[in-house]
């Protein structure tokens, strides 16, 4: 139910005449107002003479790119006019962002207090889009603060917004939400949670031309020239000066008589993606290693008495060779000292920022670093032999396998709806959800779709729940989806009928395994091994016809083998012969589209960590999940059937 966790996959409410809603359009199609997207790892230039709004942008851990906001936006552009390889220090137009500077150069977040980075990009937008204009649209958290949405999507909302659509279908997009205007509200299709949304005014986003300045040596003050005096400055020009002091002083020793000129030192320079751990090189010392998520920079060759190779320290000319250490160990040299530095994570008893420094001070002195790797989560249980893996007790058989189900000749989509509706005589005077036209006037898909026995006027009332909709409009809604003989109403999600989803074809394998799951020591464990080939989409995917991807199959996941983690791998059954465990849509971890992914119910697929949340100990795992079955029609009276 939060901002943008769903996955896409239900059918998309279909286009009505005037007055109706927007669909957005399927993944691949071009957006109005859309961002360039740019290489990783440098700056982008909008085409020459065409004026750009720009947005910088970083990426969060969900693989997301987030925007800045429009104030910080123009900060970031004045320090790169003046510099564009020098650092931006973000305390210095927002204080809620202190511990952040950006690295021009390497176009990477640093936060100092604990040494996390993450890659940024410089997006263009049309100017007449929502950043352009200074719109921002935002969602309400669980904190009942404010977040903004992505920018992509801001502006999608901005332009149904501007176009009068009452409502706006984001599944499209990646994301199972539905936007309504007249009460500004955001629902989950899959949950029905709904959560305010708000349209506020702001500073709007910096334009630019094209090119960019040459760069000028750093520091450069926002105005002045001079450098700025605030903490965050101070404590980036201290290192900038130490750094460039050792480097200068190790070039001395490697070439003496030489004159060069210090180059420009950028911390986050040394990291490139990924994630690692910085071990300080040394004989027998208890110092732990510093965690700098990101990875480092290890050289993967050294010289007697711990001195670099020429080449190993050119951090600010793209194209070296900076992660040739990358999955080698530095050859250390015996006798050099060893610094006790600990984990960024605050337990050590070095303050986590004194920690990032010093990591990023030894790589930029050359001193040798051993690249370790961060823990990595237990994703697998030890080796089990055939012998040792048993059927899960009171569960039948140990593999199912799916094939499509055709819809039977005889449910027309005129029969399904009548079966679940009552004629209403006289309506109340309210909105139709779906074609958001009164009630007493006629559907908003009059003269778009006609059917017999149907009259545009003609009102039906669902039978469990009373909600109230055009017979046209829900014949419309059903002729979009699954066809597959069942109802969902879009008020309150209720289900009418046997509910089944979009899965491709595959296998789903169940089976007992003798080991046990953190948290759950007296139990043995349930292995479910899904398996779903790459296919080619059918009439009820977002584009038939076309080759979908299956990536990281087979995929491994795991319960206890207790009375309630049977319950649930019951329940998974039905779910997954009823094809709701996956769909096909947008992955919201790597983007990618037309490639199968998880369908809002959430698996643990780490079995002896929890270092990604899909792991163990997690004591509320098991009724989440029979609440996500339950949300889509599958509940403990499936069972009983």
């Amino acid at each position: 139910g939060g901002g943008f966790g769903g996955a896409p996959g239900e059918p998309r409410i279909p286009v009505p005449g005037h007055g109706a809603g927007l669909s957005c359009r399927p993944p691949g199609m071009a957006r109005q107002g859309s961002g360039a997207m740019l290489a990783s790892g440098g700056l982008g230039f909008p085409p020459q003479n065409l004026a750009r709004v720009v947005v910088w942008e970083w990426l969060n851990e969900h693989g997301r790119w987030r925007p800045y906001s429009a104030a910080v936006c123009h900060h970031i552009e004045n320090v790169l006019k003046e510099d564009a390889r020098g650092s931006v220090v973000l305390g210095q137009v927002d204080v809620q962002l202190a511990p952040y500077v950006i690295d021009l150069q390497s176009m990477h977040q640093f936060r100092q207090d604990t040494g996390t980075m993450r890659p940024v990009r410089r997006n263009f937008y049309d100017p007449s889009s929502a950043p352009g204009k200074g719109i921002v649209w935002e969602w309400e958290n669980d904190n009942s603060s404010w977040t903004p949405y992505d920018m992509d999507i801001c502006i999608t909302i901005q332009n149904a917004y501007e176009k009068q659509h009452p409502w706006l279908d984001l599944s499209s997009l990646g994301f199972c939400y539905l936007i309504y205007f007249s009460s500004m509200s955001q629902m989950n299709r899959q949950t029905q949670r709904k959560r305010r949304l708000r349209r506020r005014m702001d500073l709007a986003y910096p334009l630019t031309m094209g090119s960019i300045p040459k760069s000028q040596s750093w520091p450069v003050g926002t105005s002045t020239g001079t450098p700025c005096s605030c903490p965050q400055c101070l404590l980036v020009n201290s290192t900038r000066a130490a750094s460039n002091a050792i480097l200068a002083s190790q070039r001395r020793k490697l070439y003496p008589g030489a004159v060069r000129q210090s180059s420009t030192f950028a911390g986050t320079a040394l990291w490139p993606v990924g994630t690692g751990t910085v071990a300080v090189a040394g004989g027998t010392t208890k110092g732990e290693g510093l965690r700098v998520p990101g990875g480092a920079f290890a050289p993967s060759q050294s010289v007697p008495g711990g001195v670099p190779l020429p080449g190993l320290n050119n951090l600010n000319r793209p194209g070296t060779q900076r992660g040739a250490g990358l999955g080698t160990r530095a050859t250390v040299p015996p006798g050099v000292p060893a610094l006790p530095v600990k984990n960024l994570n605050g337990t050590g008893p070095i303050h986590p920022a004194l920690a990032g420094m010093t990591g990023i001070l030894m790589c930029a002195a050359g001193l040798p670093v051993c690249l370790t790797r961060a823990p990595k989560p237990i994703l697998h249980p030890p080796p089990v032999s055939k012998s040792d893996i048993k059927p899960v007790p009171g569960v039948n058989g140990i593999c199912r396998k799916t094939k499509k189900k055709h819809l039977k000749k005889s449910k027309t989509p005129e029969d399904v709806v009548r079966r679940y509706i009552q004629k209403v005589k006289n309506p109340p005077d309210e909105d139709c959800t779906i074609c958001m036209e009164r009630l007493v006037t006629s559907s908003g898909y009059e003269g778009i779709l006609s059917h017999r026995g149907i009259k545009p006027e003609l009102v039906g009332k669902l039978g469990k729940c009373g909600h109230m909709y055009h017979l046209l409009c829900l014949l419309a809604m059903y002729n979009n989806g699954n066809k597959d003989g069942s109802l969902q109403c879009p008020t309150c999600k209720a289900i009418y009928g046997e509910k089944t989803g979009t899965q491709p074809p595959g296998k789903m394998e169940f089976h007992l395994i003798p080991h046990s799951l953190p948290g759950y020591t007296d139990s043995k464990t349930i292995r479910i091994v899904y398996d779903i080939p790459t296919g080619i989409q059918g009439p009820e995917h977002p584009n038939p016809g076309k080759k979908f991807t299956a990536r990281g199959f087979p995929r491994h996941c795991y319960l206890p083998d207790n009375e309630k983690g049977r319950k649930v791998l019951k329940l998974l059954i039905v779910a997954w012969d009823r094809r709701l465990i996956f769909t096909i849509g947008t992955s919201n971890t790597t983007g990618e589209s037309d490639t199968v992914v998880w369908n809002e119910i959430h698996h643990k697929t780490e079995f002896g960590s929890n270092l990604t949340g899909h792991g163990y100990p997690d004591p509320n795992y098991l009724d989440n999940v029979l609440a996500e079955l339950l949300a889509q029609g599958v509940s403990e009276a499936t069972l009983k059937d």
